[in-house]
């Protein structure tokens, strides 16, 4: 193993874009740590020659145990991706406080929680680079999505404060925004899609964990604090 290698960190890495970030990090030549609540990641991680574990990023300890295990075994850290499951959907105030809390621990805390593990080691190592899977719901809220719409929004602020704290230290910190997502392959595109998104077809996985893997790199060394946008034209926010 090479003490030059790059080192990534990528939570819910199971399947969909977490796994595609993951595969397109280690075909970059970067060691990558992988945890899924489902065994699904630890197989990834084995078929990418890296390490994987079972755990929620919802749980502190879970969090930790990959830290802790990533620098047991490869000594640094260079990159995190902070992907995450979809969170409860209904409307607006048929969410109960239990589905806000629960989610609040989904979207935003997980993120907070990862930063406090992984910060010292990147201060001390005077870089890093983290990058947090959002949506566009962040910018442009959709009644459909009433918890996403809001813990995002508050994701993309956290973000801002957490770049300009540690821009000195040489830690980057940006999210990717992904409109509509489906996995590759051909086939019918639904009337909604054609007529909201300007491009007029989902995206695939690849063109997110493409732009998540640029932010990563020394490539996107004067971007931070920043909320991408990777959705065909859907936002209409300018």
């Amino acid at each position: 193993m090479s003490e030059n290698q790059p080192v990534a960190i990528v939570t819910a890495a199971g399947r969909g874009i977490g796994a595609a970030c993951a595969r397109d990090l280690a075909a970059q030549g970067y060691h990558v740590a992988l945890i899924s609540r489902s065994e699904e990641a630890v197989c990834l991680a084995r078929d990418l020659n890296g390490i994987g574990l079972r755990g929620s990023v919802t749980v502190e300890a879970d969090l930790r145990r990959l830290v802790t295990l990533t620098m047991e075994t490869y000594g640094r850290i260079d990159a995190v991706v902070n992907n995450t499951g979809e969170p409860a959907r209904a409307d607006l105030l048929d969410l109960r406080d239990d589905q806000w809390h629960a989610d609040l621990d989904l979207i935003l805390l997980n993120v907070i929680r990862m930063a406090r593990l992984v910060t010292p080691i990147m201060v001390a190592q005077r870089a890093g680079a983290i990058v947090n899977i959002s949506a566009a719901d962040a910018f442009e809220p959709d009644a459909r999505f009433p918890i996403g719409s809001t813990y995002r929004a508050a994701l993309g602020a956290w973000t801002k404060l957490y770049a300009d704290r540690y821009a000195e230290d040489g830690i980057r910190m940006n999210c990717v925004l992904p409109g509509i997502i489906f996995s590759q392959g051909p086939g019918p595109v639904r009337p909604d899609i054609l007529s909201s998104v300007p491009m007029r077809r989902p995206g695939e996985y690849g063109e997110i964990s493409k732009v998540v893997r640029f932010l990563l790199t020394p490539d996107a060394s004067y971007i931070t604090g920043q909320n991408i946008r990777v959705d065909g034209g859907l936002a209409r926010s300018v």
